[in-house]
Formats: C-alpha cells, sequence, structure tokens
C-alpha cells in the first residue's frame, strides 16, 4: 500500500486561506422577535460550514502545488522536475504521495548525473520540521477562534490533515536514516551559489571537470556586475528578431545583381549555394559542440581555459534548466559569423548566399535547442522532433561524450558518436 506523503510543505497562500477565513464566532442568546434567534444562529452555522470548506480548500489546493515521492528513506517535492524530466511528466504524476523505492530500482538504470540532480529535490528534515511548527500553529489559532463545527465535519478536516502529512513528517523527522541511496556525494561546497560563479571557476580547476557535469536545478549568476549579467541573458525570440534581418539582407545582396541577367541554371547553383550553407552548418555545429564545447578539460587545463569553457558552454550543462541561457547571445554569434565569413569570400564565388545559408541553419539549430528543452513534441506528429528531444536529454544526462548533433544525428552517425534510443512500450509527454 503506498504511503501518503502528500502537503508536507503548506504553501503561504493556502496559509492566507486558512487564517483569512478564521473569524470568531459568537452565539447571540438574546431575544428577538419573529423567531430571529434561530435564523441568527442559522446564518452563524452557514458561516461555520463555509470556514470549514474554505480550509478543506486550501489544503487541497497545496497539494496540488506539490509532488511528493520517498525514495528508500528520503523526501522528496519533484513539482518543479516534472516538465523537464527526460521520461516525461506522465511517467511521475501517478507517483505522487508514494514511495517509488521498488518502482525505480526496477526501472532502467539512471546515470550518475540523474542522481546527482535528485538531490535538488529533497525536503531537509529542518525544512519539514519548520512547516510542520507553522502548519500545528495554523491549525492552533483555528481553535483559538472558536470556529465551533459538529463532530463529524470536525474529524473530516483533521483527519485530512494528518493524512496530507503531519503524522508522516514526525517519521521523518525521528527515523534513523537507513537508506544507503545511490546518490553521489555533493560536490556544490567547491562554490559560494550566492556569488557570481565565473570568477570562482579558476579555484576549483582540479575538480572542474567533474563539477560541471553534475546538473543542479538552480538560479546561477555569472557576472558580479548587473550589466555583464544581462548580456549572458538572451530571450529565445531576440535570436530570430537578430538573425532573419541579416540573413534576408544576405539573400538580396547575393540574388539582387544576377536576377534579372542570370539563366534558370544559375539561379539553381545560386539555391544549391545557399543549401551547402545549411550544410556546411551542421557540420561546424558538430564540430563546435564536440570539440570546443566539450573539450577536454582536467587538473592540469589552465585555468582561463576552464573559466572560458564554463562561460560557452559549461554553464548549460551545469544548469540545463536555466531558459534565459538556452539559446546563443548575439553578438559572440556576430564575431563567429565574421570569422566564418572570411575564408568563404576567399574561396567561394557566392559567399554571402553561403553565409545566409549558414545562418539558416543556425537560426534553426539554436530555436530547436530551446524547443528541446521545454517543448512538447508528439510522436504521432511531429516524431523527428520527439526522437531529437529524447537524444538530447540523453546527451545532457547520460552520455555527454556523445550526441553531439542538435539539429541533425548526421554526423554523429558519420563519425560513430550516435546515440542509440532504447525503444518504449508508451510514448512520452512533457506537458
Amino acid at each position: 500500500m503506498p504511503t501518503t506523503v502528500s502537503d508536507l510543505i503548506l504553501p503561504s497562500a493556502t496559509s492566507a486561506a486558512i487564517t483569512t477565513t478564521a473569524m470568531p464566532m459568537t452565539t447571540t442568546t438574546k431575544p428577538m422577535p419573529n423567531g430571529k434567534v434561530m435564523q441568527s444562529q442559522n446564518e452563524q452555522q452557514q458561516s461555520t460550514e463555509l470556514n470549514v470548506k474554505s480550509v478543506r480548500n486550501g489544503l487541497k489546493r497545496s497539494e496540488e502545488q506539490q509532488c511528493i515521492i520517498k525514495y528508500r528513506q528520503k523526501y522528496y517535492d519533484i513539482r518543479r522536475f516534472l516538465h523537464n524530466h527526460p521520461g516525461g511528466i506522465n511517467t511521475l504524476r501517478d507517483l505522487n504521495n508514494s514511495d517509488m523505492t521498488t518502482r525505480f530500482l526496477h526501472a532502467p538504470p539512471h546515470s550518475d548525473a540523474a542522481m546527482y540532480l535528485m538531490k535538488e529535490y529533497e525536503i531537509k528534515p529542518t525544512q519539514s520540521q519548520n512547516h510542520t511548527k507553522r502548519r500545528h500553529r495554523l491549525h492552533q489559532s483555528v481553535d483559538d477562534e472558536q470556529i465551533t463545527v459538529d463532530n463529524e465535519q470536525e474529524q473530516h478536516v483533521f483527519a485530512e490533515s494528518n493524512e496530507n502529512g503531519i503524522e508522516l513528517l514526525g517519521d521523518i523527522l525521528h527515523e534513523e536514516d537507513k537508506n544507503n541511496n545511490q546518490l553521489d556525494e555533493s560536490m556544490e561546497h567547491l562554490v559560494d551559489w550566492s556569488k557570481a560563479m565565473l570568477p570562482q571557476i579558476s579555484h576549483i580547476t582540479r575538480h572542474y571537470d567533474e563539477w560541471v557535469h553534475k546538473p543542479v536545478d538552480r538560479p546561477l549568476r555569472l557576472f558580479g556586475p548587473t550589466y555583464l549579467e544581462m548580456l549572458t541573458k538572451t530571450p529565445w525570440w531576440v535570436i530570430p528578431l537578430f538573425w532573419i534581418p541579416v540573413i534576408s539582407k544576405c539573400l538580396w545582396e547575393g540574388f539582387s545583381p544576377i536576377w534579372n541577367t542570370s539563366s534558370l541554371n544559375e539561379l539553381l547553383f545560386m539555391t544549391a549555394y545557399f543549401a551547402a550553407g545549411i550544410l556546411l552548418w551542421t557540420f561546424l555545429e558538430y564540430v563546435l559542440h564536440r570539440f570546443v564545447f566539450h573539450m577536454k578539460v582536467n587538473a592540469n587545463t589552465h585555468p582561463l581555459l576552464c573559466s572560458f569553457h564554463f562561460m560557452i558552454h559549461g554553464l548549460h550543462h551545469k544548469v540545463p534548466f536555466d531558459s534565459m541561457r538556452l539559446v546563443f547571445p548575439p553578438m559572440p554569434g556576430v564575431v563567429i559569423a565574421s570569422l566564418l565569413y572570411a575564408p568563404l569570400s576567399v574561396l567561394l564565388p557566392q559567399p554571402r548566399i553561403v553565409l545566409a545559408g549558414a545562418l539558416s541553419g543556425y537560426l534553426c539549430y539554436d530555436l530547436m535547442h530551446y524547443y528541446l528543452h521545454y517543448g512538447n513534441p508528439s510522436l504521432q506528429n511531429t516524431r523527428f522532433m520527439y526522437n531529437m528531444k529524447r537524444y538530447h536529454y540523453q546527451h545532457h544526462f547520460a552520455h555527454q561524450d556523445m550526441g553531439y548533433g542538435i539539429s541533425s544525428p548526421l554526423w554523429d552517425v558519420v563519425f560513430n558518436t550516435r546515440i542509440h534510443l532504447r525503444k518504449l512500450r508508451y510514448t512520452l509527454r512533457w506537458r
């Protein structure tokens, strides 16, 4: 029988619902004509019933705002992880308020990175104790306000509150830790998460490679000064807003001189140059991701190189759920585009058309990368995106030295770094 552990944490909204509905109730005994004494008592009884319902609804809303699970002897609130779970939200929802230990042990093995991430959602004993005390105070305040209910209603409300975790929290606080969890020891003591992260990277060079591949789910500040920190965060819509005009200008400058004078064959050649630019990008995407973004670093690597790696890609693996750091900021993109255009202008007759194709490939890559993290592709309607989302999540949490293609697995196949996805008996959903 599953262990009920819901409502371990009572949100402030629920607290407000309980405290604002608690009203002193006094019984009027002054004789009044036309039976108004009975009417006054009925109104008070109805008001009391409404207060009880409000308390009960607040408890239910609290439960809906959490997803509490038990694994071995520890408790986790995974509500904010549901939509980011590589295995889909539908594989976790039915675990709410239950002990998942047996099911977890019989599931396909989870990677070290996944087990490390799990620590982010653990409910600490001190945290549980504070919330329990607050919960008891709230119930005590209801009693102090002399809310009178009939015995059946009273038993129902407090029985429900017990089912929602108060008794089990006591077990958590006093139970001996016999968990034997296969979770890595935390490495987060190496850095101070309340300070800018980039200046600290040079001090953890010996442990950097291991640390950066152990993901967490928490805010990260890269720079101290706010004006620099703002430059590291890019909403996804900035990418098409910036690059579509650039691509359009390259196409116009490439096609306009020959549009009225060229033959059909020349136009076909120009189109082929554009397609070649797209193919060129897929190759650059693979090379950059494998040899630059995933450069080999070790204890002997120069601290500045570790800092550079963290700034361009390491932070994405450390905090993979940071939605403002999923796309590449335009200014560094301009630098890379300029470096790419320099040799093209010397080697090819139509460098602007090729550049337009490469930038179009990049635009698709960056938007697709964002969608793979936050979209909900369907196996029936968008099979390619569905498989690429699974593919990219495998790169993040299981095979970080494989699966470098994001917009396409083409070059992973060519260079034998392809991740082979196992067949599932069910369809994953992320929303």
